[in-house]
């Protein structure tokens, strides 16, 4: 028998898969393409997910374990988007290190930190904290259809846990903020060029 290239060679049933495969894979790259330019819809359907979640969580008196979890990882994600890319600290420490060790520092270009413009670039960029935080949430709403992740635990030692850990962590990046004079939003804020007289 011929298949459709014509070379009289059958695919195996791996090859049938790998294709299968490869199809798949670009039919969900080209919804996740149609889906890029939709940022507030993107998250609406995120923020859906995530009541889903929550909704179940309550209904079903359970798998709090599970929601913790999600919540650390959210957590962990909102960090890195807050973050810059270059973190601010490394840069000082490793000026302070040519200093001490007795060379001359290497100046940047700009003579002035203040003449410098310097674009925010996240650690973690809106897409991605968009993608692995609706994939999360999707994983955490199928674990909670498996009785294995239905541990039990004293949840409002969880809860206060979590939110402890939220206030000293952001207490921590907003610190890190004001110190390093960066703010992650540009909501409202007008591009100015040159001094304000």
């Amino acid at each position: 028998m011929m298949n459709d290239s014509g070379s009289g060679i059958e695919p195996t049933p791996l090859q049938n898969v790998s294709a299968t495969y490869v199809k798949i894979q670009r039919q969900y790259q080209q919804i996740l393409d149609r889906w890029t330019p939709h940022v507030l819809n993107r998250w609406l359907a995120t923020a859906g997910l995530l009541f889903l979640f929550f909704l179940r969580i309550v209904l079903s008196q359970g798998w709090y374990i599970v929601c913790y979890a999600h919540a650390i990882y959210l957590l962990n994600l909102l960090l890195a988007f807050l973050q810059p890319k270059f973190d601010p600290s490394l840069q000082d420490d490793l000026m302070a290190d040519e200093i001490e060790e007795g060379g001359d520092p290497v100046s940047p270009l700009p003579s002035q930190r203040d003449d410098e413009f310097r674009p925010f670039v996240r650690r973690l960029p809106e897409w991605q904290f968009w993608l692995s935080s609706t994939r999360a949430t999707l994983i955490a709403l199928f674990c909670t259809f498996s009785e294995i992740f239905d541990v039990p635990v004293y949840w409002p030692i969880l809860v206060i846990y979590f939110f402890t850990l939220f206030a000293l962590t952001m207490r921590r990046q907003i610190q890190h903020m004001i110190k390093y004079k960066y703010i992650p939003f540009d909501i409202g804020r007008k591009a100015r060029y040159g001094s304000a007289k």
